[in-house]
């Protein structure tokens, strides 16, 4: 779902609703907007927002727990990485082609995933891009070092050990990279703020300070579900996961 479209389209049905009640109000009977009616709708129109608001709250939930995830992920990776490198720094002149590859590796994860901001793809095969047999590689060649002494063979197992917990972290994002907001909330939630909307406009005076007041009302709910749907897609659109943290430990690897 592009955040865009959608928040726009949430503000036009908001705004348009409220305006298009306020506009049919003056073809109705006058009982039906009599202080029964209004009562009877304003405890209806409360049930909705009620309902509303719950929706949002779950979908603002879900949208931030994925991409505080991500964000994690990419800094626990970023961190595994670094400390992979000085492990095999430390292990000897041996694993400089490893380290070579690993840092080609880093490297290619960073121009990946700014590749997929800058086209908003989000249906990442890792098998397809090459991340994923790149990194069974490297975890392989760490595999088949042959230590010399304690020191080394200890070095080894904590290399081999942060290999595989980068894979599965790699996994991990790798999974996260689609929408964890359902599209049907957003259609129930774009139904129900129409509906809510269309209430306000229905009771309200037709004049300049209440068409203001509802257009501003409508572009802060548009812009409220711009934002969930922006933090729902962690690496594209204006709020996104940074990869500053993979840059850094690019920049200082094979140091």
């Amino acid at each position: 779902m592009n955040p865009f479209m959608v928040g726009s389209m949430v503000f036009a049905f908001t705004l348009g609703g409220a305006l298009i009640a306020n506009w049919a109000r003056t073809a109705l009977p006058e009982h039906h907007l009599g202080e029964e009616s209004r009562d009877t709708v304003k405890l209806a129109i409360g049930l909705i927002a009620t309902m509303t608001a719950l929706v949002l709250g779950l979908v603002t939930a879900s949208a931030k727990s994925s991409f505080d995830a991500m964000d994690l992920a990419v800094k626990h990776t970023a961190v595994d990485v670094l400390t992979r490198d000085r492990l095999l720094a430390r292990y000897g002149p041996e694993t400089g082609q490893i380290r070579g590859a690993l840092r080609n590796a880093v490297a290619g994860r960073i121009d990946a995933i700014l590749r997929e901001a800058a086209s908003g793809l989000t249906d990442v095969d890792p098998m397809r891009s090459g991340t994923a047999t790149g990194s069974e590689s490297l975890a392989d060649a760490i595999q088949l070092l042959t230590p010399h002494d304690d020191s080394q063979q200890s070095l080894k197992s904590r290399a081999r050990d942060l290999a595989e917990e980068i894979l599965q972290v790699r996994w991990l994002v790798f999974a996260g990279v689609g929408s964890s907001v359902p599209g049907p909330f957003i259609t129930i939630l774009v139904f129900w703020l129409t509906i809510t909307f269309a209430s306000f406009g229905l009771f309200a005076p037709r004049n300049g300070t209440v068409v203001m007041a509802l257009f501003v009302c409508a572009v802060s709910v548009g812009s409220a579900v711009f934002l969930i749907l922006e933090l729902d897609g962690p690496f594209d659109g204006f709020i996104r996961v940074s990869v500053e943290p993979l840059r850094y430990a690019h920049a200082n690897m094979n140091q």
